[in-house]
């Protein structure tokens, strides 16, 4: 099937992980791919073939990755969460918390208020950044440093990872591409869809476990595009042609403003965010993490939505192809 998929499969799903040091790559990539399908397989459609591209940053800021054979918990390159298969039994019934909702919409409206009146005199630009600074380190690293690694010495950050997912694109511009963004990889996605390739269409763009709708992270985009700072509405990507979903947990720090459509005025396809708010199972060691990459990956609503962009307009001559070799397996 694998052999097929890259003959005829004009569509590719490409993902690009956020915060923190990482595992090596394909040992992440192989967990991408284990999640996507994981999720496939809870809403009926564990054979939908796939093809899947990690693009992956932490090498950038990190001399070494992770290591599932570190026994040392203290040691920095121990991996304390790694892969494992959730339970779908957990997605049964599941409905957002009424309450919870009411009181993240409540922040919000309080965090908006201070960040974008025009009449305060603080300068909230220099909060954001000190908060940046002492809160999301990575992010500090991709708005305000060089690289401190030999390999990309006097290279600002966010210029060397903003290249990476772009020679990605480029390298796949006339497949139909699923951008997937987990984290501070939405921030990347979103920096690099609009002032890096604005030239590469891409057919889903899907956020998770997104910071985008923090004021802070809004203010810095405003900043790097010229935009009036006065208010928290900035363009969503001119170059996503079908759809933009952003999925959240709402027990997820990073995504705490979970609803971003507010923030992202529709482009000119008539496309932008729209916000789901799901489950994340992920659960290692008795521990749930509403945050980790895996268990947004296979919840339902974003296995629904990869299957949709997997199987819509399949060329029929794959079609002719996969049914036969269906057949003959059954013979």
């Amino acid at each position: 099937m694998r052999i097929f998929k890259a003959l005829f499969n004009k569509k590719i799903i490409i993902g690009i992980h956020g915060l923190s040091n990482k595992v090596a790559n394909s040992l992440l990539e192989e967990w991408w791919i284990k999640s996507i399908e994981e999720g496939l397989s809870y809403i009926g459609h564990a054979d939908t073939p796939f093809a899947f591209k990690s693009v992956y940053w932490a090498d950038i800021l990190y001399e070494k990755p992770l290591n599932i054979k570190e026994k040392n918990r203290k040691s920095p390159l121990y991996e304390d969460e790694p892969y494992l298969p959730g339970d779908p039994r957990e997605y049964t019934n599941f409905t957002p918390s009424t309450f919870k909702k009411k009181f993240l919409d409540a922040v919000e409206r309080k965090i908006d208020k201070i960040f974008f009146d025009e009449s305060n005199f603080i300068n909230f630009d220099k909060i954001a950044d000190l908060f940046i600074r002492h809160i999301y380190e990575d992010l500090d690293f991709y708005y305000n440093r060089e690289s401190n690694l030999d390999k990309y010495s006097g290279q600002p950050v966010k210029d060397v990872i903003r290249k990476r997912l772009a020679e990605v694109l480029y390298k796949h511009r006339d497949k139909q591409i699923l951008l997937v963004g987990h984290s501070m990889g939405s921030i990347i996605a979103y920096d690099v869809l609009t002032q890096t390739v604005p030239d590469v269409n891409i057919h889903t763009l899907i956020t998770i476990g997104s910071p985008l709708g923090l004021p802070l992270i809004i203010k810095k985009i405003q900043t790097e595009q010229g935009l009036k700072n006065n208010t928290g509405r900035v363009p969503s990507p001119e170059n996503i042609r079908h759809k933009w979903y952003n999925f959240s947990d709402l027990n997820d720090p990073v995504a705490i403003i979970y609803n971003i459509s507010d923030d992202y005025k529709k482009n000119t396809n008539g496309v932008g965010p729209k916000d789901v708010i799901i489950f994340n199972n992920y659960k290692y060691n008795g521990k749930s993490n509403s945050h980790k990459l895996f268990g947004y990956l296979r919840a339902p609503e974003v296995a629904r939505v990869i299957y949709d962009f997997c199987v819509s307009e399949k060329p029929e001559l794959y079609a002719i192809i996969r049914k036969r070799i269906r057949a003959l397996f059954k013979k």
